[in-house]
């Protein structure tokens, strides 16, 4: 199958599924804590639907998937899931993102069915404030989820953090001397316009250029030379080799080198967490008037237009930028 490349010659290899999007916190900046609008569980892909979109992904050069949600460890199954994956012609490189609150029972067995390595998200370390932010007290779960992903064998283990204004602005130089003492990989993200209620307000957000200024007021951060289509920008800590990264998906976009599609779980495909169009997948591999090798080759078609139809950016910036209606937890992150 021919690579997915759109019309401004991006090829695009990463490909992000959501499981679920259902989640065990309700992180401010996601979704109201008494957010309930779930997807209907009978419009969730099946697994063996999520399998065959994968394979095909996989055929038109498709390299990296992470499994999302929502919390993809809320997914029942999500072990085999993750064998699967692992056992397909083609296997990608295989990640997940997760608040880390179930890794304590699954890092083991999910290493062993093949998942390579985890991004957990983690924004304070003070426990009064994870509770505040998160409206569950649940700081030292995700503690003991990073200490059994490290102790399963997942490498390297991520730490995806967002700073807000008057919440947790100030902890970024703290969050930094853990993640180094602890030899985790953290990265910074600027919060964007992904909550359920479509109030996003750019005064709330930390800026990357705040961010960068707090952390070198304690260390000395030099730029990586290459980048490549990572989302973050990383800076050798100290002189290296250890690095911090931050993601600016709203002041400095990069969508210029993305080569990122997006799956919901409900079997939407996205070409970008902002996309006002998705492209139904489900309904094709429900089509039952089909055979199994036309429903491929019209999922496959559909991954093409897709990838075709995707715009140069994501237009965060322009006046004429529309939030999306989908909240984070349902797109994927």
């Amino acid at each position: 199958m021919i690579d997915l490349i759109d019309t401004f010659n991006r090829v695009h290899r990463d490909l992000r599924v959501s499981l679920t999007d259902r989640c065990s916190l309700r992180c401010t900046y996601c979704m109201p804590n008494d957010f309930n609008s779930w997807l209907p569980k009978e419009e969730l892909l099946t697994t063996k639907e999520l399998i065959t979109v994968i394979d095909i992904a996989t055929r038109h050069g498709i390299n990296q998937i992470r499994l999302t949600g929502g919390e993809p460890l809320l997914r029942p199954d999500i072990v085999s899931i993750v064998a699967q994956i692992t056992e397909l012609e083609f296997p990608p490189e295989l990640s997940l993102t997760t608040n880390g609150l179930g890794l304590a029972k699954l890092a083991q067995p999910l290493f062993e069915a093949g998942l390579q390595r985890v991004n957990v998200s983690l924004d304070t370390l003070n426990r009064k404030r994870f509770h505040e932010m998160t409206f569950r007290d649940r700081f030292e779960d995700v503690i003991d989820g990073l200490q059994a992903a490290r102790l399963a064998g997942l490498s390297p283990i991520k730490i995806n953090a967002v700073l807000m204004q008057g919440v947790n602005e100030t902890e970024a130089v703290e969050l930094l001397t853990w993640a180094l003492a602890e030899e985790y990989d953290l990265r910074f993200i600027e919060q964007m316009p992904l909550d359920a209620g479509g109030k996003w307000d750019r005064a709330t957000m930390v800026s990357s250029e705040r961010i960068f200024a707090d952390l070198s007021s304690q260390y000395s951060l030099t730029a990586v030379p290459v980048r490549g289509s990572s989302p973050a920008e990383e800076f050798f800590v100290n002189g290296g080799p250890h690095k911090v990264g931050i993601i600016a998906s709203v002041s400095k976009p990069f969508c210029g080198a993305c080569d990122r599609l997006r799956l919901t779980s409900d079997g939407q495909l996205r070409s970008c967490l902002f996309s006002q169009e998705e492209m139904d997948l489900r309904k094709v591999l429900r089509d039952t008037s089909r055979t199994h090798e036309e429903i491929s080759a019209e999922i496959s078609s559909r991954f093409i237009k897709t990838v075709r139809g995707k715009l140069a950016g994501h237009g965060i910036n322009d006046l004429s930028f529309v939030q999306p209606h989908r909240p984070m937890s349902a797109i994927g992150g």
